[in-house]
C-alpha cells in the first residue's frame, strides 16, 4: 500500500498540483477571514471569547468527527484503546488546539485580527529555537537571521518604529504572543498521533475535547453578547469555512503538494487577515506596519525554503 501511494505521489499531474496549491491558499485565506469575522463577533457583538472559542470547538469537533465515520467509515474510538495515545490526545487538545483558539481569539479581543494573525507567525521561530536546545545544536546563520527579522518585525508591529508607545495594547501583545506559543505546540506534538491514524480524527478529539474542557469554565449555553442577521451569518462563515473547511483544504492540500509548500503557503494567513481588516473593518496600515509585516513573513518563507531544500537533498 505504501508503494502504491509513493508511486502516485510521484505520479501527480501538474493539474493536481495546481490543485493542491489552490487548496492550500484557499485554507489559509478563509482562516484569515476568521479572524476578521472574530473580530467584528467580539468588537462590534459583545460576544465573549470564552463563548465563541467553546462553541466553535465544540461543533468543529463534532462535525469532524462525523465526516470521519462518513469518509473511512472506522471506530471513532480506536485512539483511546492505547494508554501512549490517549494521553497525547489529551494534552494536545488542551495545550494545543483549546490554546491556540483561545489566545488567538483573546488577542483579537484586545487588539485586532491582523495583528493576532501577524504575532502568532512567530511559531517558526519558537518551532527553530526550541528544536536547537532540544538537539543540542547551534542555530545555522539563516535560523539567526529569521529570528532578528521575526524581532524586528514584532517591534515595528506594535510600536510604529516608536519605543515610547504601543500600537497595540500589551494584553493584546501577550496573547499573541501566547498564541505563537501554542501554535508552535500545535504544530510539533501531534505529529506522531497524526501520522499514526487520520488528520481528521486526530482534530476531531482535539476539538471536541478542548471544547468539553472549556464548557466547565463557560458553558455553551451562558451567551452574553447581541445577535443579528449578520451576527449569525458571520458566525456560520466561522464554524463551516473558517474551521472545518480550512483546516479540510489546508491537510487535503498534502496529498498533491509537500508539507514544506503548504507550510509556507499558510503564511497567506495573516495577508489575509490584514487584506479583510482593510476590506470590511476599514483598517488603516501605515508604512511601519507593512514594513512589519513583511519582516515576519519573510521568516516563514525563508523557513519553509530552508525545509524544503533540505527535504529535496
Amino acid at each position: 500500500m505504501n508503494k502504491d501511494s509513493s508511486k502516485k505521489k510521484a505520479g501527480i499531474s501538474l493539474k493536481e498540483r495546481n490543485k493542491g496549491l489552490l487548496m492550500v491558499c484557499l485554507g489559509a485565506s478563509m482562516w484569515g477571514g476568521s479572524g476578521v469575522a472574530g473580530q467584528y463577533l467580539l468588537q462590534d457583538c459583545g460576544f465573549s471569547t470564552e463563548w465563541l472559542v467553546v462553541s466553535r470547538m465544540l461543533l468543529a469537533g463534532v462535525i469532524f468527527l462525523a465526516a470521519d465515520i462518513c469518509l473511512y467509515k472506522e471506530n471513532i474510538f480506536c485512539v483511546w484503546t492505547d494508554r501512549k495515545d490517549a494521553k497525547e490526545i489529551l494534552l494536545f487538545s488542551i495545550l494545543g488546539m483549546l490554546a491556540v483558539q483561545y489566545t488567538y481569539f483573546a488577542c483579537i479581543k484586545e487588539g485586532n485580527a491582523a495583528a493576532a494573525a501577524v504575532l502568532q507567525y512567530l511559531m517558526p521561530i519558537i518551532i527553530v529555537g526550541y528544536t536547537a536546545i532540544t538537539v543540542r545544536r547551534f542555530p545555522q546563520y539563516l535560523e539567526i537571521l529569521c529570528a532578528a527579522m521575526a524581532v524586528g518585525g514584532t517591534i515595528l508591529l506594535v510600536t510604529h518604529g516608536s519605543l515610547d508607545s504601543l500600537a497595540i495594547s500589551p494584553l493584546a501583545l501577550f496573547w499573541g504572543l501566547a498564541s505563537a506559543v501554542a501554535a508552535a505546540f500545535y504544530t510539533m506534538q501531534p505529529k506522531r498521533l497524526i501520522r499514526k491514524w487520520r488528520p481528521t480524527l486526530v482534530v476531531g478529539w482535539g476539538m471536541l475535547l478542548g471544547g468539553l474542557a472549556l464548557s466547565g469554565i463557560c458553558p455553551p449555553w451562558q451567551f452574553s453578547g447581541s445577535w443579528n442577521d449578520m451576527a449569525a451569518l458571520i458566525y456560520a462563515y466561522i464554524i463551516v469555512f473558517g474551521t472545518v473547511v480550512a483546516f479540510g483544504c489546508y491537510l487535503g492540500s498534502i496529498k498533491y503538494i509537500q508539507p514544506a509548500e503548504a507550510g509556507m503557503l499558510g503564511s497567506l494567513e495573516p495577508l489575509a487577515a490584514i487584506i479583510f481588516s482593510m476590506m470590511f473593518l476599514g483598517a488603516s496600515f501605515g508604512l511601519m506596519d507593512v514594513l512589519g509585516t513583511a519582516l515576519i513573513l519573510g521568516t516563514v518563507f525563508l523557513l519553509a525554503r530552508r525545509k524544503d531544500g533540505e527535504q529535496q537533498k
